[in-house]
């Protein structure tokens, strides 16, 4: 067995650079004995590897193979089939399971040792070995020429190294100088060992000859441990020193952070708090004008004017995140809403009272009136940003005062006009003098408008160009007059100008006093008339009142709303109108083409100032009632030139 390890070794691993360490002699279970050998080996460069190689001898000759190779990680089973009796079978689990029958039990047991071996001391893996005696994996199982592999011989692996190019070098010239090297090795061997006997000899003397020089420096090498000592020990306390330093300039960074953190946190606080204080703070006298302010007085509504637009900044700040957490904030915009609430209450109720009383003298008191709420403008324009229901609820009694007012004088008017138009002559004195009531409100809207120069000039514009345009008015109705004698010789002339003029008078005396009425909504409730303005951005006021008085933000706008409320206010304007023209149309069918005159004037000039004002539609609507009179009255007048022609034809043919 050992002839054919080392064929094996020198035909086989040696040119693979391996080693082999032990062999076992086996063929496979159950099948025809084709003898073949399992070898243990491991590979001579690092890192090592532990193959375990299956040679086979070849049938043509007497050398091996090498068939095949499975490395030792591979490994997952090592099964010896019987612990306790001797059974040469034994069973490998690679990628699948192989059965092998040893030549002998001794040669199964050896290899299993040094596959076990080989495992513990190279992969460090935990290989099963199943049915394996205890102690053969303890120890090694000698067996005659695998003593030396699988005998516990372990560190002959790691100390086995090859001879270098030098260590070939100088062996090759050592045995150059002596002539029996390879003749006699037994000689040779014993000339190294009495050279080798002789050189020990002159190192012991070489030794023993320096014992003084050792001995001093002994003692050096002891003074100088000594001097490491006490460095050490210096070491130890300087860095024992150190360390308490250190601890306290970190205790001391420590704490500067924590000032300087301290430091930044009250500046950052005290910001804040500057911050809310110079913008949430009211002062006394705006409290005072808010609660007790004399609302009466000139004085004190400009007071209260200040105070509440104060009062609305401070509501509408904008604080910063966490403001709205702190107590005290939560307190100062309560007392905000209350004084708010408050003022608004007590602003209400004022103004309704205030109506109430100019309304009672309303006959008298007109231009002063309208001249006393213009002074609460502001206040209004706080009351609709901040308490849109309150607004609201103002404008609400403000149009239900005045349209009552409104429909008394102006069916009053009407009826004095109807009268006037029948002819009758004590009435007629009445409507004569009727401007003492609707004069004396032309009067004072003129005054409002001309004299007083507070309002827009709109309206003085307008009333200049019925003034300017009066001339042209005169000659279209003495032209219409020349075209009704021409027509109807029969029909009074007279009765046809007094009609034309009253119908003037009662459309100029309406247009001034829809204008100014108007436009003292759009001053006294901030309403916006122009296009331009009505579609202008939020501001602050305007999203406190969205947010606090819970008007949805998509309204109708508020030149839509001007229109509403005059509509509220002249709700029987175009009624009046209406039953005007049916009387007219009644009296004399022809009175429809001056009154088709004189509304498509008035409606072109009131379009030219607004066409979608409450004005231009009422005009238009009633223009639309008089156009359908006059296509009656042609088709009248038509039918009757057909008759009369008709009948003269007939008398002609007779």
């Amino acid at each position: 067995m050992t002839a054919i390890k080392h064929a094996l070794q020198r035909d086989i691993f040696t040119p693979n650079d391996e080693r082999l360490l032990s062999i076992v002699n086996v063929c496979k279970a159950g099948k025809k004995k084709r003898n073949c050998f399992l070898c243990a080996t491991v590979t001579t460069e690092r890192p090592v590897q532990v193959n375990v190689v299956k040679v086979k001898k070849s049938d043509k000759g007497d050398f091996y193979k090498r068939q095949t190779a499975w490395a030792l990680r591979d490994l997952a089973v090592v099964d010896a089939k019987d612990a306790v009796k001797e059974n040469p079978e034994f069973d490998l689990h690679f990628d699948k399971v192989y059965k092998w029958v040893a030549s002998s039990t001794v040669e199964k047991n050896t290899f299993i040792s040094c596959i076990w071996k080989l495992n513990q001391r190279y992969l460090r893996k935990k290989i099963d070995f199943i049915n394996v005696s205890s102690q053969l994996l303890e120890e090694s199982v000698p067996s005659g020429e695998n003593q030396s592999v699988a005998g516990g011989d372990e560190e002959a692996v790691d100390e086995y190294q090859e001879l270098n190019a030098r260590e070939e070098q100088d062996i090759e010239i050592m045995m150059e100088g002596c002539e029996c090297a390879i003749s006699n090795a037994e000689a040779f061997a014993e000339k190294l060992s009495r050279e080798l006997q002789v050189l020990d000899g002159a190192n012991i003397q070489s030794i023993m000859a320096s014992e003084k020089q050792v001995n001093i420096l002994m003692k050096l090498l002891d003074e100088a441990l000594k001097e490491v000592d006490q460095i050490e020990i210096k070491l130890s306390s300087y860095e024992e020193m150190l360390q308490s330093v250190k601890e306290q300039m970190d205790q001391i960074s420590e704490s500067n952070h924590l000032i300087h953190l301290s430091n930044t946190n009250n500046v950052k606080l005290l910001s804040e708090i500057e911050y809310l204080v110079n913008h949430m703070d009211l002062a006394k006298g705006h409290i005072k004008a808010l609660q007790e302010g004399d609302l009466t007085s000139s004085r004190g509504i400009e007071a209260c004017t200040n105070a509440a637009d104060a009062l609305l900044q401070c509501m509408n700040v904008a604080l910063h995140p966490g403001h709205d957490m702190l107590h005290a904030v939560k307190q100062q915009q309560q007392r905000f809403s209350d004084l708010r609430e408050q003022f608004a209450r007590r602003l209400t109720n004022h103004l309704n009272s205030v109506f109430v009383q100019h309304f009672f003298w309303y006959h008298f008191l007109l231009f002063y009136m309208k001249l006393d709420l213009l002074r609460y403008a502001k206040l209004m324009e706080w009351l609709k940003n901040t308490d849109y229901g309150k607004y609201e609820g103002l404008t609400k009694n403000y149009m239900d005062y005045l349209s009552r007012l409104y429909e008394r004088e102006i069916k009053d008017f009407f009826e004095v006009a109807k009268i006037k138009m029948t002819g009758t002559t004590k009435e007629g004195k009445k409507f004569a003098t009727l401007p003492r009531k609707e004069s004396a409100v032309k009067q004072e809207t003129e005054s409002l408008h001309g004299s007083s120069g507070k309002l827009t000039g709109s309206t003085s514009s307008l009333n200049k160009l019925s003034v300017q345009s009066s001339g042209n008015r005169r000659s279209q109705s003495s032209s219409l007059l020349d075209m009704g004698n021409m027509s109807a010789s029969d029909l009074d002339v007279a009765d046809r100008t007094k009609f034309d003029k009253i119908f003037e008078q009662v459309l100029s005396e309406l247009e001034p006093l829809c204008l100014a009425e108007q436009d003292f909504i759009s001053k006294f409730f901030k309403l916006q008339q122009h296009q331009s303005n009505e579609t202008e951005e939020m501001d602050g006021g305007n999203l406190s009142r969205s947010y606090m008085s819970g008007v949805p933000q998509t309204v109708s706008s508020e030149k839509d709303m001007i229109r509403q409320m005059m509509t509220k206010i002249f709700r029987c304007i175009e009624p009046e109108l209406n039953n005007l023209i049916a009387l007219g149309d009644k009296i004399d069918s022809f009175n429809s083409l001056y009154m088709l005159v004189k509304m498509s004037h008035h409606v072109w000039t009131a379009q030219n100032v607004d066409p979608a004002s409450f004005l231009s539609t009422t005009l238009g609507n009633v223009l639309v009632t008089v156009k359908r009179n006059f296509d009656k009255c042609i088709v009248s007048s038509l039918l009757a030139d057909s008759c009369s022609s008709f009948k003269l034809l007939r008398k002609l043919i007779k």
